[in-house]
């Protein structure tokens, strides 16, 4: 069954404060979205990523691709995630049945849970990787007073990647367009669900953070830096 990555790194990464896009920014030795494209890569079930970067950085990334030797396709993402996943999916061949979208920012990603998001897909619309919410929630108020408290059982916090049937996608992104909510969507579940389907939650190891800050990259980094047993195979 055909499989086409989308590996978003379109963000600008501002809040890095490093001036350029965060995904090209180094991490243990290489860019930050190399590792995630050696993982789809080596998940053996993918067959093809399409790497949606900022405008104004499709030579830069084309070079550090080719210098890695990677054969993924590049091209210009949008001015939202949710516009670059669309994009990336513009992008896709019609007879690809799957695609995964995965956040370059999660440079911890294993084959093993690209993998496990796939398989979990049968029976749904989509798959996501996801954890189950540990954090006591507060819903602020006025002047940053505490409205409540919010139960968090039954809560996750979705991740990536994530996974859907193409044609079940490409069918949430014209509804959120039509609709003119697409530039809202924080991730392509929420776009699906809105249109009616299924997704699945997949428990991910804690270990697939999201970069977002100087000390994100330097947990990552570490993390990397360790012993094979460091990464877990979720």
């Amino acid at each position: 069954m055909s499989t086409t990555a989308i590996l978003l790194a379109a963000g600008s990464g501002v809040r890095m404060g490093a001036g350029m896009p965060k995904a090209l920014l180094p991490l243990a030795g290489r860019p930050m979205l190399m590792w995630s494209v050696d993982a789809l890569a080596a998940s053996d079930v993918v067959d093809e990523v399409v790497l949606v970067v900022p405008r104004g950085h499709l030579r830069e990334t084309q070079m550090a691709l080719g210098r890695a030797g990677s054969g993924a396709r590049v091209v210009s993402g949008g001015a939202s995630r949710a516009e670059s996943v669309t994009r990336g999916l513009g992008t896709v061949p019609d007879d690809v049945e799957r695609v995964v979208v995965h956040d370059a920012a999660r440079p911890l990603l294993t084959p093993a849970l690209v993998r496990s998001v796939i398989e979990a897909l049968q029976g749904f619309d989509g798959a996501i990787a996801a954890a189950p919410v540990s954090d006591t929630l507060k819903r602020q108020g006025d002047d940053l007073a505490i409205a409540e408290t919010v139960d968090r059982t039954g809560l996750w916090a979705a991740q990536t990647p994530q996974v859907f049937w193409t044609e079940v996608l490409r069918r949430a992104v014209a509804r959120a367009q039509a609709a003119g909510s697409l530039a809202l969507a924080t991730d392509c579940a929420s776009l699906v669900e809105a249109a009616g389907g299924t997704v699945r939650l997949v428990p991910a190891a804690a270990q697939n953070l999201k970069v977002t800050t100087p000390t994100d990259l330097e947990r990552a980094e570490w993390l990397l830096g360790r012993a094979d047993d460091a990464l877990p195979e979720c």
